[in-house]
């Protein structure tokens, strides 16, 4: 993760923008060492820079909930930061020379999940790539068939960056990108608009099963919002990984599912190759939709009305936890401004993949989520109804 180690520094009179980040406050958690949050936009991407004591002096890097998807935003903003401190650098992991990796492009290619729990596209046929890793899959699809829109999900930055680039430089058109839990994104996807889902190669975690991308849920989800003639094919090396699945789709009531093995695709991965010359067995899994389901619905929002939450109950809850058998929110650490606005740092939502996040608030009566509020689930909106009451009481 970048980062920048300092001896000592000096907070710059805020807000104050430089280099084309806007540094707007700064937040102090007197509860431990102290720490600092710093509030940045760059390029439209609210977010914090953290920093900490750390052998005997300070280490600025990223605030996790709070991170931009893309490593160039955030290395610009730790070096500009860094230098509006007057601070000397112990030692920095940022190159001097900054690689933008074609980031024109991020607006249009790379989106947040809010994105699509907005405003999900509908205008052309959709395919879904789960893991795209290198892209080349990916990359492939997309340039046959013009007429249909891919989602690319992947966890892992830098390859992200690396497909912007490629998606740049050969000019697709018909891709958007996403960082983020698949597994998750598949509860917002609307019913019946998918064509394909692809799911080349996931990670087997022979020893930690629990975060496998094939589960009952995912199966679930994917019947869903398939298609009824719509496909999901899995595409594995890992005889474990296949056993574990084939088991798992046969769970279901009603499927039409096709096993083949060592089967030659038109195009494949670096690794599906030297697997390959290694004579490793490849396992295909294809799944048929078959059903209608119905829409998906969900009702809610996440305002904060007629609330007041004093510097005292911030106190008061920090450190607390509320349970009930939907989900949980635990209030942690909190941070002041000078100007008397507070960041109550949260964690909520559902007990498998709970969000990370924070409640700003002005005043004592105006709150909001920052940097967004949380993904528009079901978890989340009951969650939410629970922090109203915990508020309010």
């Amino acid at each position: 993760m970048p980062h920048i180690r300092l001896t000592t520094f000096e907070i710059p009179t805020l807000p104050i923008e430089a280099e084309g980040v806007s540094f707007t406050n700064i937040f102090k958690n007197d509860y431990k060492d102290p720490d600092y949050l710093v509030q940045c936009l760059y390029k439209e991407k609210a977010f914090f820079i953290w920093i900490k004591p750390s052998e005997g002096g300070y280490l600025l890097k990223a605030e996790k909930a709070t991170r931009p998807t893309v490593n160039y935003y955030l290395q610009h903003a730790l070096k500009t930061f860094a230098q509006l401190t007057k601070g000397t650098i112990l030692s920095s992991n940022i190159p001097d020379t900054l690689k933008t990796v074609h980031l024109d492009e991020e607006a249009g290619v790379l989106k947040t999940i809010h994105f699509f729990t907005q405003n999900f596209p509908l205008e052309k046929p959709l395919v879904i790539e789960v893991g795209f890793g290198s892209g080349r899959h990916l990359l492939y699809q997309a340039q046959k068939n013009p007429d249909k829109l891919y989602i690319g999900i992947e966890i892992h930055q830098p390859s992200i960056e690396q497909v912007i680039k490629q998606i740049s430089i050969l000019g697709i058109k018909n891709i958007l990108l996403l960082n983020y839990d698949a597994r998750l994104f598949m509860e917002f996807v609307p019913s019946n608009i998918v064509q394909q889902i692809f799911v080349h190669f996931p990670v087997p975690w022979d020893k930690k099963p629990i975060r496998r991308v094939i589960s009952t849920a995912f199966i679930k989800e994917s019947v869903r919002v398939l298609d009824p003639k719509g496909t999901l094919e899995l595409r594995t090396d890992s005889e474990n990984y296949f056993t574990y699945a084939l088991e798992t789709f046969l769970e279901a009531n009603q499927l039409d599912i096709n096993v083949k093995k060592n089967l030659d695709i038109p195009i494949s991965s670096k690794y599906e190759a030297r697997w390959k010359r290694q004579e490793k067995n490849i396992y295909d899994i294809h799944m048929l939709g078959l059903v209608e389901s119905a829409p998906l619905e969900l009702h809610g929002d996440f305002d904060f009305k007629d609330v007041t939450l004093t510097r005292q109950k911030v106190q008061e809850i920090a450190g607390t936890t509320i349970k009930t058998d939907k989900g949980f929110i635990h209030f942690e650490r909190h941070y002041m401004a000078p100007d008397g606005t507070k960041m109550l740092r949260l964690s909520m939502g559902s007990f498998e993949r709970p969000e990370h996040l924070y409640l700003q608030i002005v005043g004592e009566s105006k709150l909001a989520y920052f940097p967004a509020h949380p993904i528009y689930s079901q978890a989340n909106l009951i969650m939410h109804q629970e922090l109203l009451k915990a508020l309010h009481g």
